[in-house]
């Protein structure tokens, strides 16, 4: 599952990708279009459970979940016409599953604006306007296709011109598709239209070094909240890229006191690496023991046996059971024996859905 990052130019894409995956991949200058070719890295998921799982398995390492996150080139207004690197940009984003929007929040007369001034509406406008405009071109190709073949008995096509034509009237509405009401049958069609503006979003209000701490009182975080709320099914989240640069290069004891520093005790990184995890529909389980502790990805509602087979194939086709305790209750009882005394321990079967924070151990054939 990867996840995008876009923007205006010169919002801070590169440096908060380099934060995120902590290397030096993607040049961050201050010039539009310093990202062409999207960079991609592997992103670890904060998570402080799997040291006590460590502590009570006496794992001689741990491996935290981790995920994949694009740094894609910046978008201008024209993007759906070819501007720019329009084509580009519409053609890497339709590759992800998830966009995360960064929206400059901050003023830098050093810093240039694309389009002469911070205006954090504006920007998210522009380029929620591009992909609706790409979105429309799409639908309409689509609608062509379904009138085509609806004229033979193809009730499916009739069922597709019937929600690609609401979808016309809502995206010339200036909404993105993700608001859109849905029956579950058109969710499911919905998938099949592979529309930019149909995938969960995040927006990363990028804020300066002194805001951090009071990040909620800044008026254009203010702004982009209240506009989110309002016009979008999407998240919000404040970070600040360059910070978040900086403690790339520390250790952690390093980091969490210039946090101090700040007035801050998390890393805005942290939570937008949860965040963004989340947002791709996705959630971890946990195996522990003494060679590792280690959480594993899955898609929310994975049954057993898919779960099983995310750590090997051969566990979901020989599946038997699985056992299960959340990590509430071991962590509570401090063993996998006294959870299991405590009636905390059970054995689930394959219709059995994971749930976030499962502690497992697979029996199969």
């Amino acid at each position: 599952m990867q996840a995008g990052i876009v923007g205006l130019p010169n919002v801070g894409k590169s440096t908060l990708f380099n934060a995120l995956t902590r290397t030096r991949k993607a040049e961050a200058a201050n010039y539009p279009f310093c990202t062409i070719e999207p960079n991609i890295g592997v992103v670890e998921v904060p998570d402080a459970r799997l040291k006590r799982l460590a502590e009570i398995g006496k794992s001689e390492k741990i491996i935290p979940a981790a995920f994949e996150f694009v740094d894609i080139a910046g978008l201008v207004a024209g993007a759906s016409r070819g501007e720019g690197l329009g084509n580009q940009f519409l053609a890497n984003i339709r590759d992800v599953d998830a966009i995360v929007q960064v929206v400059r929040c901050f003023e830098d007369a050093n810093v240039v604006h694309t389009m002469g001034n911070v205006d954090p509406i504006r920007d998210i406008e522009v380029i929620v306007t591009e992909l609706i405009l790409a979105d429309l071109q799409s639908v309409e190709k689509q609608l062509d296709r379904n009138h085509k073949r609806a004229k033979g008995p193809d009730k499916e096509a009739q069922a597709n011109i019937v929600l690609l034509e609401r979808l016309t009237h809502h995206l010339n509405d200036g909404k993105p598709a993700n608001t859109l009401t849905l029956s579950d049958d058109e969710k499911v069609r919905m998938r099949d239209f592979h529309l930019l503006t149909v995938k969960p979003t995040l927006y990363a209000c990028n804020v300066a070094e002194d805001d951090i701490a009071r990040a909620d009182s800044n008026p254009y975080v203010q702004k982009v909240k209240a506009y989110v709320e309002a016009h979008h099914d999407a998240g919000i989240c404040t970070i600040c890229a360059r910070l978040e640069s900086d403690l790339a290069e520390l250790s952690p004891e390093e980091a969490q006191a210039f946090l101090a520093e700040y007035g801050v005790t998390d890393s805005g990184v942290s939570s937008l690496i949860r965040a963004t995890y989340d947002l791709l529909g996705l959630a971890s389980y946990f195996t522990t023991g003494p060679k590792e502790a280690r959480a594993w990805t899955f898609k929310k509602g994975m049954t057993a046996p898919e779960c099983a087979g995310v750590i090997h194939t051969d566990f979901q086709k020989g599946f038997i059971k699985a056992e299960v305790v959340s990590y509430e209750e071991l962590d509570a009882h401090g063993s996998i024996a006294k959870a299991k005394e405590a009636g905390k321990y059970r054995l689930e079967g394959k219709d059995y859905l994971f749930r976030e924070g499962d502690v497992t151990l697979f029996r199969f054939n």
